[in-house]
């Protein structure tokens, strides 16, 4: 859960290929991405003064000026961090890959846990998928076709936006934060059980005032159980949850692989279509090649093929 350049090494071998534009610059060659940086999600249209802006609630928006016809998929990654630290600018290389597949992609920021207590952290995600689907139009986004992929603190973030679709509005309502499939790289999942499930095991202590998970709920989650359950994305599976792809090392010493573990026999259980990706040997870091085909191969088949049940190898 601490601060990860994810996958920094697979992205170098693709970025002497990929021609970098600028928020002033809209690239027309083939190939082509255009980046907006720093979009206030949730700025109040009638203040126009930017020292109000909170660094904490921006996004960047990386959009293939090439598209194929209609309007684009949109993936939108949510960095880890646990709560506690990490930055959209991390993904930007793997923001330019996934443009180059065929998917507008967001980056989100979100306030953390020094900064707001949880529900904190939802809000700002869910307001960042109302804004893009409110501004669809405008980056030639598809509203119904949004998923998101979290690492560590962003996989439990995209896995709480997942799970909470199902109770949300309809997609094609503008202000709606419903997301049609995520990406799960190693989140937790269930804020109660995570610290039994860690034990002695992991390098993070889930039972102390200054652990992650405290700093975000306020307090011990045995001391805050409502609020850990709250906050858990397995409170709430349910039948309508859209497709969910799991991905997690069998030896993670951070964020225990028994949280992967529970949440797809409660989703399983539910009737989502969800596979967990076991990583043979893996810690924390995910960073092979095959993880990215399998990200891709994911999203295309739900977000373009239309799919909901879905096949990937592992």
């Amino acid at each position: 859960m601490r601060r990860r350049t994810v996958l920094i090494t697979l992205s170098l071998l693709f970025i002497i290929a990929i021609p970098f534009v600028t928020k002033a610059h809209d690239d027309k060659g083939p190939g082509s991405v255009r980046v907006i940086r720093d979009l206030a999600y949730s700025k109040d249209d009638n203040d126009k003064d930017s020292k109000n802006l909170n660094q904490s609630q921006m996004l960047d928006l990386y959009i293939p000026t090439k598209p194929a016809a209609g309007s684009q998929p949109l993936i939108v990654f949510i960095h880890g961090g646990a709560w506690l630290q990490g930055d959209k600018s991390e993904a930007k290389d793997l923001a330019m890959l996934l443009a180059h597949a065929g998917f507008a992609t967001a980056s989100i920021n979100y306030r953390l846990s020094q900064e707001a207590a949880y529900p904190a952290q939802i809000v700002d995600c869910k307001n960042a998928i109302r804004y893009l689907r409110a501004h669809a139009a405008e980056y030639g986004l598809d509203p119904n076709k949004i998923g998101v992929w979290g690492v560590s603190a962003g996989g439990h973030l995209a896995a709480l936006l997942g799970t909470m679709s199902s109770s949300d509005t309809p997609s094609f309502v503008p202000d709606s934060s419903a997301v049609q499939a995520v990406c799960d790289w190693c989140g937790p999942t269930d804020l109660v059980s995570v610290a039994r499930q860690a034990g002695s095991r992991t390098k993070i202590d889930y039972e102390t005032p200054s652990g992650p998970v405290a700093k975000l709920l306020g307090g011990l989650a045995s001391d805050k159980k409502d609020l850990a359950v709250q906050a858990s994305p397995i409170t709430y599976v349910s039948k309508g949850d859209p497709p969910i792809m799991i991905v997690h090392g069998d030896i993670d010493d951070l964020v225990p692989f028994s949280q992967s573990e529970e949440f797809i026999e409660k989703l399983k259980a539910a009737g989502v279509p969800a596979k967990l990706i076991t990583v043979k040997g893996a810690g924390h870091n995910l960073d092979s090649e095959q993880e990215i085909k399998r990200l891709t191969d994911f999203f295309r088949q739900i977000l373009i093929e239309g799919k909901r049940d879905f096949q990937v190898d592992g």
